[in-house]
């Protein structure tokens, strides 16, 4: 397995992200229309075009009967499952939960002596709906860490839509993780179709008013189809590690946690940065190593082939300069101070400090949320989050002095965008 190992130079980044963001939905506009063609289907036939897609792109037969999933599905899942799993599900669960809950903000109010009131309020979204992808490795870590934010926020109805599985069942890793997790309500419907139901409603599912969670390029694309009508967490892209490391890293670990996102999918993306080039070939020989032991072995080589790079830097400046400009989801920092470099990192999803502190962790039990910005977007999207599931209104509330103190400053304001009907509202409230 080669992958590119790259000495900095002055365009070395600028081509390497344009490689990177050709993994980026936005440049998927060719699958836009089929996608468009399954929103209008759904919103104008409603649960006959969720039946006939599931049959379709499932090869599963519902009905609006045995689209809902049952109480008497969640307890029989519960059996399905090992104990210790169910144990480590609600380890899990608690250890995201109370990451979340220091996150709840609250409705603020400010009294001044002139009997002006300036405030925020902090509401839920009441309806929310939470996607789940399905596929060969059904991601419980996924459906916690989208619902539990939105239950910690106090979401009233928290809608889960995840595709059939075999005979139409829902994997009960999924159905005990949701339970575990809060959701209120489980639909056996995936895809674009599963996007559309929960944006505009069907005789089986009422529609939501935000849509959240992961998908491949057909649910990216109808989120961002649906966006508008709805609200939506993000538009992700494949997933992506960068590590950062100087001559302290163990080159072992380094490998070991570049295929660990290496083996997520072929247009994901790990990335060593570092100021060693010794550091670099040891790092390329244990990832061929371990590559012909891993179970995801073609994954991970097409991965690396098309998107791992090792990248060689001049000095720890330059390392973290780099980090800033690729703005990777995931960054490791490895090196002998990685808490000193942290403060110099402004853009990336989440930090991994030190050499414990491996990406999987993140993933399922550290508590952080695992729901990261993609494609470069760290640099202006933050990680899912409670904020994600609530709303926030202003406040005003003014005494008479407190509007005659702003009165002449808001008539000159008004008058001066030509808004003369802006300034009247003042001037009938200063007549005698």
């Amino acid at each position: 397995m080669e992958i590119k190992k790259i000495k900095v130079e002055k365009d070395t980044i600028g081509q390497l992200l344009e490689n990177l963001l050709k993994r980026s939905p936005s440049q998927y506009g060719s699958f836009q229309e089929v996608v468009d063609e399954v929103i209008e289907d759904v919103r104008t036939n409603g649960d006959d075009a969720l039946i006939r897609l599931t049959q379709k792109f499932d090869q599963v037969s519902l009905t609006p009967e045995t689209m809902k999933v049952t109480e008497e599905e969640i307890k029989a899942a519960y059996h399905e499952l090992d104990e210790n799993l169910i144990r480590v599900l609600k380890r899990s669960a608690e250890r995201i939960r109370d990451f979340h809950q220091r996150q709840v903000r609250n409705t603020w109010m400010d009294t001044h002596e002139n009997g002006v009131i300036l405030g925020q309020r902090v509401m839920p979204i009441d309806d929310v709906g939470i996607y789940v992808p399905g596929g060969n490795a059904p991601l419980a870590s996924s459906v916690l860490m989208n619902v539990i934010p939105a239950k910690v926020a106090g979401c009233k109805r928290i809608a889960m839509a995840t595709p059939p599985g075999d005979q139409g069942k829902v994997p009960a890793t999924i159905l005990v993780a949701a339970d575990i997790a809060g959701a209120t309500e489980i639909y056996k419907v995936g895809g674009a179709q599963a996007i559309a139901a929960l944006a505009y409603g069907t005789e089986t599912i009422p529609k939501v008013n935000k849509v959240c969670g992961p998908g491949n390029i057909f649910v990216a694309l109808a989120k961002k189809s649906v966006y508008g009508l709805v609200g939506i967490d993000s538009i992700a892209g494949p997933s992506e590690v960068m590590v950062l490391a100087d001559e302290t890293a163990n080159p072992k670990y380094v490998a070991a946690d570049l295929l660990s996102q290496a083996e997520h999918d072929p247009l994901a993306s790990a990335i060593l940065v570092t100021t060693e080039e010794s550091l670099a070939d040891q790092v390329a020989a244990y990832m061929n190593e371990f590559t012909e032991k891993l179970s995801r072995k073609e994954i991970i080589e097409q991965s690396i082939s098309n998107y791992g790079y090792l990248l060689i830097a001049k000095d720890l400046d330059e390392a973290i300069e780099i980090a800033n400009e690729i703005a990777s989801e995931h960054l490791e920092i490895a090196t002998a101070e990685p808490f000193q470099v942290m403060t110099k990192i402004k853009n990336a999803g989440a930090m991994f400090l030190g050499e414990y502190s491996c990406e999987p962790l993140g993933d399922y039990m550290a508590g952080p949320n695992h729901v990261l910005p993609t494609n470069g977007t760290a640099k202006f999207f933050s990680p899912l989050s409670v904020d994600d599931f609530i709303k926030k209104s202003s406040i005003l509330s003014f005494s008479k002095e407190g509007m005659e103190e702003l009165a002449q400053d808001v008539m000159t304001f008004a008058n001066a965008e030509s808004l003369t009907a802006h300034a009247n509202s003042i001037a009938v409230r200063l007549e005698k």
